[in-house]
């Protein structure tokens, strides 16, 4: 039996002590969790490809404190919730003139009713030893977020979530965000990570999202941090009866990014759409792992994932249908093709179907390649500089992905990001 690697000391020491009395002691339940869990390591099968870059040893428990001017955010319009260092800010966020429709509610001011239903979900996870870093997360979150969206409201404005590091030291954040969408409701959440250019820190964070029945949700996760932060998250989606759950999730790679996506059709007619986009240079790392179950019949899912590698960049896709027996009429198509732009770069891809349903119609496939020959031939022949064909044909690979992006201002925030990764990845040839 292998030696598991616990949890270095400064994070199994007690937490500090939360705003709130009851998070506090619900960060010490986790805690006490996770002091059973171990670190994962490259038999972790799961991490097989991203342990050997995790490393926690210059990262500290403790949150950092220091603050500054927020003027660098991005504003999409609409309404605009801003943490940060992993605190609720509200002279810097722009809520809802009235809960009716939405309503916005940080741990720090939950009410009775509310601390209940957040203590529920803190709990969720705790002590799966496929996901630790959720327990970390629960043992060690100060400020998080609950957002209900109320019956039959319809969002006509998106809601930008961002969480902003503001110093360069070492340190950990812990964003938590619960999502609560109600019967027949639709609304737009983007969710931005964000901080400064040399920043050290760990960003370890978990997104809840529950959809009642009818509810439509459409999320867009957007990964902007430094290339020297280590980025692990969860999202979790649990979807009931004729609900839709629509996920963007686009990142540039850092020291080592990671994100797992599980998400559970519970009832029929359920169903999700997942688009990624994950773009490497230089010795970043970025690991994608996806988990789509089909529990109930007559859902459908629809997932597309497409990464670019420079340099000596590591791209990793892990994707996985899991149809169970009652199941039946189950429809579900994954797709994974990956970009490498240097003979250096490298992309591991392992799409999975495991199905216990004999009516049901599934798909997957995954491809690993270069640029087409004959298409740069074509383009260099009509006088289109080098550099700027390859960029066109990068660009091309990934744009019908940003194209379903529902939001104008970030698609071409990520292409202007786009479009400087290219510029660079093509600037020596």
């Amino acid at each position: 039996m292998s030696k598991t690697v616990s949890f270095p000391t400064g994070f199994l020491s007690e937490p500090t002590p939360a705003s709130d009395n009851w998070l506090t002691q619900s960060n010490i339940q986790a805690q006490k969790a996770l002091s059973e869990l171990s670190i994962p390591t490259r038999k972790t099968e799961a991490w097989k490809y991203s342990s050997q870059y995790l490393d926690l040893s210059d990262t500290l428990a403790a949150q950092p404190d220091s603050r500054d001017t927020q003027s660098h955010l991005q504003d999409f319009g609409g309404y605009r919730i801003v943490f940060v260092n992993g605190i609720f800010d509200a002279a810097e966020s722009r809520l809802p003139a009235d809960s009716n429709a939405l309503e916005v509610t940080a741990f720090s001011s939950a009410t009775a009713e509310q601390i209940e239903l957040i203590q529920t979900r803190l709990s969720e996870n705790i002590g799966d030893n496929s996901l630790p870093f959720a327990t970390l997360n629960s043992a060690r979150v100060r400020d998080g977020l609950l957002l209900s969206i109320k019956k039959n409201a319809v969002l006509d404005q998106p809601i930008q979530l961002i969480f902003d590091t503001q110093t360069e030291s070492a340190g950990s954040i812990y964003p938590r965000i619960i999502i609560e969408a109600e019967t027949n409701t639709e609304a737009t959440v983007i969710e931005e990570y964000t901080g400064p250019e040399n920043a050290q820190q760990l960003t370890n964070t978990v997104c809840q999202i529950n959809l009642a029945p009818q509810a439509r949700l459409t999320t867009i996760r957007l990964g902007m941090e430094a290339e020297t932060v280590q980025h692990v998250g969860l999202t979790t989606v649990n979807c009931a009866r004729d609900s839709h759950y629509a996920s963007h999730c686009i990142g540039f790679g850092g020291k080592l990014r990671r994100h797992d996506l599980r998400l559970n059709l519970l009832e029929a007619g359920a169903n999700c759409v997942l688009n990624g986009v994950y773009i490497t240079q230089g010795k970043q790392h970025y690991d994608n792992h996806t988990l789509i179950e089909h529990v109930a019949p007559h859902c459908t899912s629809e997932e597309t994932y497409r990464g670019i590698a420079a340099d000596e960049s590591h791209g990793i896709f892990n994707g996985k249908i899991l149809i169970h027996r009652d199941a039946q009429k189950s429809l579900g198509n994954m797709s994974n093709k990956n970009l490498l732009l240097s003979s250096n770069a490298e992309i591991d891809t392992k799409p999975e179907l495991e199905i216990y349903a004999d009516d049901v119609k599934c798909a997957h496939g995954a491809t690993v390649g270069q640029l087409d020959k004959e298409a740069l031939f074509y383009l260099l022949s009509r006088g289109i500089g080098y550099q700027e064909a390859m960029s066109m044909l990068s660009l091309g690979f990934i744009n019908e992905l940003i194209e379903q992006v529902p939001n104008e201002q970030v698609r071409d925030l990520v292409v202007a990001r786009l479009e400087a990764f290219l510029a660079n990845a093509f600037a020596s040839e």
